[in-house]
């Protein structure tokens, strides 16, 4: 089942169940993916015509639970912690759809698989090895802490610009 019909039938079960808080937070993200399907159809780009790809939704959802997480944050900061356990309570319904988060050592594995596959010799290689990253492990990763990990990886092999 894609992920646009698991967050469709959650979002009708949640409306059964008359879970308000819940069912706000998953049309949130149906108003998200609507939005990303709106500038796919205005972009008129043929290969995307048939929607959403899954691991768009997963992009999508990944941004939404960053810029809970930095609510949360900034709340937690301002004293407003009932604000902050909102943004809480909502980054644990739209996890409910990511998959599986890597560990560090699984991270750092992918990493290295990642700079072997893609040959990558030097910091200007850098682009590749996320994408194919990016590629293989969409909404299983923070990809702001995975950056400094290529670089790093990249730079340990002798790399040219590190």
């Amino acid at each position: 089942m894609d992920m646009r019909t698991r967050v469709n039938q959650a979002l009708k079960q949640a409306m059964k169940d008359k879970a308000a808080e819940r069912l706000s937070t998953l049309r949130l993200i149906n108003a998200a993916i609507k939005d990303r399907e709106k500038d796919i159809s205005t972009r008129g780009d043929s290969e995307e015509l048939g929607g959403v790809s899954d691991p768009e939704v997963l992009a999508i959802l990944g941004k939404m639970t960053k810029q809970r997480n930095e609510s949360a944050r900034a709340y937690e900061e301002g004293g407003r912690l009932d604000l902050a356990e909102r943004e809480l309570r909502e980054i644990a319904v739209i996890e409910e759809f990511l998959p599986k988060q890597l560990d560090e050592d699984e991270v750092a594995e992918a990493v290295r698989v990642a700079v072997t596959s893609t040959g990558a010799s030097s910091i200007r290689d850098m682009g590749k090895v996320m994408a194919e990253l990016k590629g293989r492990y969409t909404g299983q990763m923070d990809f702001g802490k995975v950056g400094p990990l290529v670089k790093d990886q990249l730079c340990a092999g002798g790399g040219q610009g590190c």
